[in-house]
C-alpha cells in the first residue's frame, strides 16, 4: 500500500515538475536571450515594417519643416497614418517578444534629406536614404508604404491568427494612405529596386 501510494504521488510530482518546466523555460528564454516567440518570417516582416515607420516619421517630420506645398501635405498625411500604426505595432511586438523600437536604425541627418550638388555627382549609391527634391519625397514616401503593404500582405498568410487579424486592419488603412498620397493601385509593383 505504501508503494502504491509513493508510486501515485511521484507521477503527479512529476507531471507538475513537467508542466512548469516548459512554461519556465519559455520566461528564462525570453529574459536572458531576447528571443522572440514568432517565426522567422513575421520576425523579419515586424522589422522591416518596423525601420519603415520609423524612418518614414523622421523623413516626414524634416519636409514638413523645409518641403514645398504637396510634400509637406504628403509628410502630414504619412506622419499621422504612422503614429497611429506605430502603436499598434508596439502592441503586436510586445505581445510576441520582439524588441520594438527596432535596434540599430540610423538617426537621420539633414544631409540625408538632401543632396548637394557636388554629391549628385558622386558614385556612391545611398539612394534608400537621401532625398534629392520635394518631388522623390513623394515618391521614397509611396515606395515605403508599398513595402509596408507587402509585408503586410505576408503576415495575412502567416499561421498566428493574431497576427492576420493585426495585418488585416492594418492593410485597408495602408492601402487608403497609399491612393491618398497618390499611389496608383496597379504601379505597386516597383517596390524593388
Amino acid at each position: 500500500m505504501k508503494f502504491n501510494t509513493f508510486f501515485a504521488a511521484a507521477i503527479c510530482a512529476g507531471a507538475l515538475f513537467t508542466s512548469c518546466v516548459d512554461q519556465t523555460a519559455r520566461e528564462r528564454q525570453l529574459k536572458y536571450t531576447h528571443t522572440s516567440i514568432l517565426d522567422g518570417d513575421a520576425f523579419a516582416a515586424i522589422q522591416k515594417v518596423g525601420e519603415a515607420a520609423l524612418t518614414g516619421v523622421a523623413r516626414a517630420e524634416q519636409v514638413e519643416a523645409s518641403g514645398d506645398a504637396a510634400s509637406k501635405e504628403v509628410a502630414a498625411k504619412v506622419k499621422t497614418f504612422y503614429a497611429q500604426f506605430l502603436s499598434h505595432l508596439d502592441s503586436v511586438a510586445t505581445a510576441f517578444h520582439v524588441d520594438f523600437p527596432i535596434k540599430g536604425i540610423p538617426a537621420l541627418e539633414k544631409e540625408d534629406v538632401a543632396i548637394e550638388e557636388e554629391e549628385a555627382d558622386s558614385t556612391v549609391a545611398v539612394e534608400d536614404i537621401r532625398i534629392a527634391s520635394d518631388e522623390d519625397y513623394v515618391h521614397h514616401a509611396q515606395h515605403e508604404v508599398v513595402l509596408i503593404k507587402e509585408q503586410l500582405a505576408r503576415l495575412t498568410r502567416n499561421t498566428n491568427k493574431d497576427l492576420q487579424d493585426f495585418a488585416k486592419k492594418q492593410l485597408s488603412a495602408v492601402n487608403e494612405l497609399y491612393t491618398q498620397i497618390g499611389g496608383k493601385e496597379e504601379a505597386h509593383g516597383h517596390a524593388h529596386h
